[in-house]
């Protein structure tokens, strides 16, 4: 093969697409689809990922240049994660460069640098044959001149940077040594983390030939003695950092430089892995001997695996009723038949009992990947995974990309939430994204949750023939036969109407004080952290907002300021209004911040452990938190969402939801479906084992169907309810959609180039016969909603406006969408518009 077919790292429109280079005769058996190479792009070398190699070039009137340079002899993405780029790319309505970027870790994103050194062949005629002469023939007489190229000649070749701070008054000289041809600059790909080297101390002979010189060290070198002893001892660990030689015997380094003098033993750079998690001991486990629901769906799920096809199932089981086990005991049966498994959880907090349980139950077999890893440790586990010293990875959304070999299993726990979708581009689904690469393997999926999503319980009941569509295994009881915790609904205007004005109802203050009675712990829930939702003066109405988004700000007691949940602005919190100079500030709504205030002052002495975005901020923080409230160090486990989801806790016996309604009223048409996967999710917190659980859920609107559904453990009423509502509205599963986001620093230009999207797009679709309102009776057809402003119209002072396209059917929406931006990037690029594509949005706001 003499041509490389690249695409490069160059996000924009006319660069996304292959480019032909040749393959220097160095690298021809190393190169391979997935191989990352720099290339030479016009006048710059940036990085860029080989798809496919051919023996010719087509015709074309440039002359083809050479790869420059294989950054990795090992390539980082295999050819069926190549193919998975190229689908992303298509359905996601994002560049090919962007897809493969999204699946390779940050410390592999490398950057070109610059190098200086000297020119061969300087091109000024007058000047030597070459650079180096310069300083014997002394044609050179600028003392500074001679400086710089004697220093460049030294260390052969300089990074620019460096160059420039070891001559930071001399840009000037540099530059022109630079056009004499004194100088030459060159260009490379490094990456943004390296491998983690250490020295270390090895045997340079055989053990016999060492063990032997152990009688001939004289008295005056026993420490050298001592260490060649030392190294025979722990033979089977060899080599052993020199760092630990040295602190466990109170050696010198200079008696192992003289061992290495004398031939016994060497001094190496070798490889550490950076592990999360060395040094912590995990309690190994034995399968569970499963209930007969269990048994039925393991057995289901073991026969595909048994056929090595493809297979997706929909595991939808109530909380408690044991998934877990099933995925360990499903993966202990992958990993038997030589192949591999992926497992992906939501969010980071529920890592730790997810690595917990699966590092007990297979030790160094498993890798973790999540965001509060340092990049070098990421970047050593996703090394673990694409050399094959690990069978199982745990981790979020983009461990759907963990480069296996022999794929047998991707198990989705909590399937239902939506950080599975990226909200950054490519905004892919990591669930659609692992039906795709079971295709590819012939690997089984399992979408597991208490409260699955409505497309993919609608797709799996209807059994459709989409190629996403699951089927449906589903499981009623909990595993230990412990019964749903009593759900309690309590009326707030009730509360209100008869004088109690706390956050807390009678009932739930009530049940809190019994369980710190009976040592028993409790779970509160409050989606929303902070102090107070807004700041407003009673005296003029002012609410405090952020001066670049249309969003009023959240205020935090704890560093006494106002904060922008969306650009990160912060201030200080006033103490008179800014308007009209009045003291009368208010703080109105609840935070997480005043509802642990709140308990201190009706609960002298309670222990309470919060965790929000603003604890949880540094690295472990979560495993320590909740390693404290499984220890029972804390009496209430108070948080947002992060603790609704996932958590066993045996004396967790109390959950309350302080107020249900926060999530119900966001202008989303998945409000009322969020809110009942939370409350759901949160209720099954309480009486997990032996002790019996009570839930209480607060609300202002307690009719409102998915809390009374909720409150019922009711699943299937609220899937009716909900579809028949969605339906009505021509709403997923029933459609769907494309959100189209467009924003610029002018309200005037927004507006003209939204409607112009939108007249040139409904114009295509007419011509096609595919534009018309949406009805239940029209199977091919798309519709426009807007353009209009968005939710929060403004965000880091650039306004914002959005069309929903809704579709159905045999056509190519995406694509259609897609040329449309195509052909406005000119006006697109000359005004300083910004146009966002979001295919099956998970977020309106």
């Amino acid at each position: 093969m003499d041509i490389a077919k690249v695409i490069v790292d160059v996000p924009a429109k006319d660069t996304d697409r292959t480019f032909d280079y040749l393959i220097p005769d160095s690298m021809r058996t190393w190169i391979e689809p997935g191989s990352r190479v720099a290339v030479p792009f016009g006048k710059r070398t940036v990085q860029g990922f080989v798809t496919s190699m051919q023996p010719e070039a087509e015709p074309s009137r440039f002359k083809l240049r050479p790869l420059q340079e294989l950054l990795d002899l090992v390539p980082p993405l295999s050819p069926d994660l190549v193919e998975l780029g190229e689908w992303m790319s298509e359905r996601y309505a994002c560049s090919r460069i962007l897809a493969l970027q999204a699946m390779i870790p940050t410390a592999l994103k490398g950057k070109a640098e610059r190098y200086i050194s000297l020119a061969d062949r300087p091109v000024a005629d007058e000047a030597p044959a070459d650079a180096g002469a310069l300083l014997e023939d002394d044609g050179m007489s600028d003392p500074v001149e001679r400086g710089i190229v004697t220093y460049i000649r030294s260390k052969q070749q300089v990074a620019l940077q460096a160059l420039s701070r070891q001559f930071p008054q001399e840009a000037a000289v540099i530059k022109a040594l630079l056009r004499r041809g004194v100088l030459q600059e060159s260009q490379t790909i490094r990456d943004k983390l390296q491998k983690k080297m250490l020295k270390a101390v090895n045997l340079a002979v055989p053990v016999e030939e060492a063990e032997a010189a152990l009688d001939d060290f004289p008295k005056k070198a026993q420490r050298q003695k001592e260490v060649l002893a030392f190294l025979l001892e722990r033979k089977e660990f060899l080599p052993l950092p020199l760092k630990e030689v040295l602190a466990s015997l109170h050696v010198s380094a200079a008696a192992v430089k003289a061992l290495e003098n004398k031939g016994h033993l060497r001094i190496e750079d070798v490889e550490v892995f950076r592990d999360p998690y060395r040094g912590r001991y995990f309690k190994p486990t034995q399968p569970l001997k499963l209930t007969g629901e269990q048994q039925y769906v393991f057995e289901r799920v073991i026969r595909q695996l048994e056929t090595r096809e493809q297979g997706a199932f929909l595991l939808h089981g109530v909380t408690g009723s044991g998934k877990t086990e099933i995925y360990l005991q499903t993966i202990s049966h992958c990993i038997e038949q030589g192949r591999q498994a992926i497992v992906l959880v939501p969010e980071i907090s529920l890592t730790p009992q997810m690595v917990e349980r699966f590092k007990g139950r297979f030790g160094d077999q498993v890798a973790v990947m999540h965001s509060r890893l340092s990049g070098g440790e990421r970047y050593d586990e996703w090394r673990k995974i694409r050399e094959g010293r690990v069978k199982v990875a745990i981790g979020a959304r983009s461990a759907v990309f963990a480069p296996f070999a022999k794929l047998g299993l991707i198990i989705m726990d909590e399937e239902h939430e939506s950080s599975y979708k990226q909200e950054e581009t490519p905004k892919y689904h990591a669930r659609d994204v692992a039906i795709r690469r079971s295709h590819q393997h012939g690997a089984v999926v399992i979408l597991g949750s208490a409260t699955p999503a409505l497309e993919s319980y609608h797709a799996a009941r209807s059994q459709s023939n989409d190629e996403f569509a699951p089927l449906l295994l589903e499981m009623h009881t909990r595993a230990l036969g412990n019964t749903l915790p009593e759900v309690r609904i309590v009326d707030m205007r009730d509360e209100l109407r008869e004088g109690n004005r706390s956050m807390f109802s009678r009932a739930l203050h009530d049940g809190i004080a019994g369980r710190l009675e009976r040592g028993e712990q409790t779970v509160l829930l409050l989606n929303r952290r902070g102090y107070s939702t807004f700041v407003m003066c009673r005296s003029c109405g002012y609410v405090a907002g952020c001066p670049e988004c249309d969003i009023s700000l959240t205020y935090h007691q704890r560093s006494n300021n106002l904060r922008c949940h969306y650009c990160g602005y912060a201030a200080p919190a006033p103490e008179v209004c800014p308007d009209c100079g009045s003291e009368h500030i208010r703080y109105f709504g609840t935070g997480t911040q005043r509802v642990e205030e709140e308990l201190a002052k009706l609960f002298p002495g309670i222990r309470v452990i919060r965790m929000d975005v603003d604890t949880t901020t540094e690295k472990g923080s979560h495993e320590k938190l909740l390693t404290r409230f499984r220890e029972k160090k804390a009496d209430v486990l108070l948080g947002t969402q992060m603790v609704a989801k996932g958590l066993d806790f045996p004396d967790v016996t109390l959950v309350g939801v302080i107020t249900a309604d926060s999530s119900l009223n966001l202008p989303d048409f998945r409000a009322a479906e969020k809110t009942f996967q939370l409350l759901t999710q949160v209720a099954g917190r309480a009486g997990r084992h032996q002790l019996p659980g009570e839930v209480f859920i607060q609300s202002y609107t307690p009719d409102h169907y998915s809390i009374i559904h909720a409150s019922r453990h009711d699943y299937a009423s609220f899937i009716r309810d909900e579809l028949n509502h969605r339906r009505s509205l021509h709403y997923p599963p029933y459609c769907r959609l494309i959100m189209v986001t467009f924003s610029h620093e002018q309200l005037p230009v927004l507006v003209r180039l939204a409607e112009n999207f939108k007249a040139s797009l409904e114009g295509k679709a007419r011509k096609l016969g595919w534009f018309g309102a949406m009805d239940r009776f029209t199977p091919d057809v798309l519709d426009i909603l807007g353009p209009v402003a968005s939710p929060v119209p403004r965000i880091k002072n650039r306004y914002r406006f959005q069309c929903m396209i809704k579709w159905r059917g045999q056509i190519d929406a995406v694509g259609l969408v897609r040329n449309v931006v195509d052909e406005m990037a000119d006006a697109v690029q000359r005004q300083h518009l910004q146009i966002s594509l979001d295919v099956d949005p998970q977020m309106l706001m």
